[in-house]
């Protein structure tokens, strides 16, 4: 477990001239109540290193407001809590990350009652901003044929990046998932790939034919070209063999979406959205794409019922002849 742990290390980095040194920490009895606390979540919700990453940021970001107040985390009231948000909030916070800060200082705190380490939550309550529910942006269908037919496919990379966005269009895996999508979870003859999404939860997507036909194409002409006589855990790679990265794989969206003329803002998350917003609006079941998505909770799902029926709507009003 020690291995897996994310240390909250107290020591700095060595100065380099021109440089700032880094930056202050918690004090080590608020580091000690961190550490077990995150190590707490790994081992018993098996969550990622982003999403523990992402609590430790917070959590570090309160208990040095603390420190500077001449308290602890173990110690803090509502008040101190509360003083922390509004110091946040005048310094541009948006609501989105207030939100973020009062979930995950809810989480510790009920953590450290269950702990036995105090007998109150000085969270509870603590209300999050009240936020509106963002519609997810997503590309047309002649959008998506048009960045799908932008790598050129006469070389290895071309080929890979055409079964990248093949296989992401037709799956909706999350961008984390594919890159890190091993080739023992593939079955080409099946048309499926085995997915470990959040939480360590395990689903089964089929591919299609046109995803299944580039994968079984890359696969069997570019990717040996690509990792040589090495062994390659992964299923897609780099001209070096190693495996692809989400930052890499974002350069490379953007660069064929240039080339296919799609000027809107776009990442690899988009695919993942338009992949559902086109399977309700061609009537698709929301449960069934609620567990192609991998989403544990329906109403995650739900929110792209609205820019189905956002579409509907339009469309209506633009052909109706009493639209």
């Amino acid at each position: 477990m020690a291995e897996r742990r994310l240390r909250l290390k107290r020591h700095s980095q060595p100065e380099r001239r021109g440089r700032p040194r880094s930056r202050p920490l918690p004090s080590d009895g608020d580091i000690e109540l961190l550490e077990g606390f995150l190590d707490s979540l790994w081992s018993e919700q098996g969550l990622s290193e982003a999403t523990l990453a992402a609590y430790r940021s917070d959590l570090e970001a309160v208990a040095l407001h603390l420190n500077s107040c001449s308290e602890g985390l173990a110690d803090a009231s509502r008040a101190n809590l509360l003083g922390f948000l509004a110091w946040r909030v005048s310094q541009g916070a948006r609501p989105r990350t207030t939100a973020r800060l009062v979930s995950s200082m809810r989480r510790f705190y009920r953590w450290l009652v269950r702990q036995g380490a105090r007998e109150d939550d000085p969270s509870v309550d603590i209300e999050p901003p009240r936020l509106g529910q963002p519609l997810p942006g997503a590309l047309t269908e002649d959008q998506v044929e048009r960045l799908l037919a932008a790598p050129d496919t006469d070389d290895p990379l071309g080929i890979r990046d055409k079964s990248l966005l093949e296989v992401l269009y037709a799956t909706g895996l999350r961008v984390s998932e594919l890159v890190s999508l091993a080739v023992s979870s593939v079955n080409t003859r099946q048309g499926l790939v085995r997915v470990l999404g959040k939480g360590n939860k395990e689903r089964l997507v089929p591919l299609g034919e046109e995803a299944q036909d580039w994968l079984k194409i890359y696969m069997r002409e570019a990717r040996p070209a690509l990792i040589g006589v090495q062994p390659a855990e992964k299923v897609f790679v780099t001209k070096r063999g190693e495996g692809l990265t989400r930052q890499a794989f974002w350069y490379r969206i953007k660069h064929h979406a240039r080339v296919a003329g799609i000027e809107r803002e776009i990442s690899p998350h988009t695919l993942r959205h338009s992949f559902a917003t086109h399977l309700l609006n061609h009537g698709a079941d929301l449960r069934a794409v609620q567990m192609l998505l991998g989403h544990a909770d329906l109403s995650t799902t739900q929110i792209y019922t609205h820019v189905a029926r956002h579409r509907l709507q339009r469309l209506h009003s633009e052909h109706h002849p009493r639209g």
